[in-house]
Formats: C-alpha cells, sequence, structure tokens
C-alpha cells in the first residue's frame, strides 16, 4: 500500500498555473482538478457545425463565441471548458470568462451525466445566462432551459429549431446535425 498524501482545493491561480503546464486540460471542480477526455470525431462535428451556425449571429449582435478550449468560471472553485459559449457584454477576463449569456454543452455517452446535472445546476447560478443548451451528438435531440421572468423554462426538439435569445435568432437542428 501506498503512502497517504494529504489533498486540498486548489485556488483558481493554483488551477491557472497547473493548466498552463498540463499537457492534458482539467475541469476544476470544487477546487480539485479533473482530466477532460478527448472528444469523438461525431462530437466535434456537432461543435463545429454549431460554430459556424452560430457565428453570423453573434458577430451580428457584437458578441463573441468561444468553442471547447476558453474556461468558464462559475464560482470561485469552479471552472470548465463549456463547447460552446457566447458573452455578448465585456468580460475581460484573458484565461477565463464568466458573463456568457448562452453556453452549449453537446452530450455524450462520458459526460451527459455531468451536463444534465452538475453543470446544469451551476450554469443556472449565472446572473448573465439567458439559456443552457444541450445538444446530443448521438441522435438528432436538443433541449435547453431559458430564464424567463418567472424562472427557467424548459424545451425541447428532435427537429426545426430552438431559440437562442441573446444572438436575437434561433438554432435550427438541420444545422447542428448538418453531414452526420
Amino acid at each position: 500500500m501506498g503512502a497517504a498524501k494529504a489533498v486540498r482545493p486548489l485556488s483558481l491561480e493554483e488551477y491557472l498555473a497547473l493548466e498552463r503546464e498540463a499537457p492534458v486540460k482539467h475541469e476544476l471542480v470544487e477546487g480539485f482538478p479533473h482530466a477532460m477526455a478527448g472528444a469523438s470525431d461525431r462530437h466535434n462535428r456537432v461543435v463545429v457545425n454549431l460554430v459556424l451556425a452560430l457565428g453570423p449571429l453573434a458577430r451580428k449582435m457584437g458578441c463573441r463565441l468561444y468553442a471547447s478550449d476558453m474556461r468558464l468560471k462559475v464560482d470561485a472553485a469552479t471552472v470548465y471548458y463549456p463547447d460552446l459559449m457566447v458573452v455578448c457584454e465585456e468580460d475581460p477576463g484573458e484565461y477565463y470568462k464568466e458573463k456568457p449569456c448562452l453556453v452549449i454543452e453537446v452530450l455524450s455517452e462520458s459526460t451527459e451525466a455531468t451536463d444534465q446535472r452538475e453543470k446544469l445546476r451551476k450554469y443556472l447560478g449565472l446572473p448573465t445566462l439567458q439559456a443552457y443548451l444541450l445538444v446530443d451528438s448521438r441522435l438528432p435531440r436538443a433541449f435547453g432551459y431559458y430564464r424567463e421572468e418567472g424562472g427557467w423554462v424548459y424545451r425541447e426538439a428532435e427537429e426545426g429549431h430552438l431559440p437562442l435569445p441573446c444572438l436575437k435568432g434561433h438554432l435550427d437542428l438541420s444545422e447542428a446535425y448538418y453531414g452526420l
């Protein structure tokens, strides 16, 4: 049996320093780093399709679209790498953002539970967030949580489109699954 080692949560600064040197990306969850697995071809193709579909809308609204490599700080001890996020207001962080109006996660077998539970709870607590969308990489299906006056509303679609409130447009599911 190996010797026991004391562990403690990392500060944001310690985490960012670790990430600068790490050969793989880590998300920070309640102060503890968790290595991220690589994504499948299908997952990556859905992300690229989403970037192509949302890019013109983001540009038209004066917003910035970030895909996969920009961190999102959701609280003092938790930082994720969402598949996509849109930021429409001033958010000057160089290595992470804090004020997205839209976050999209592409579901796969390995990420689905985390995206639908842990990340859902954390993302919906962001004051600037207007929508959190989950797009399935395995079959044409997407659903989302939308901030409305009375709280959060759930919408889903297997065809057609889902609204993108801060971009004043819609996500056409046929674009998300183009070529798949």
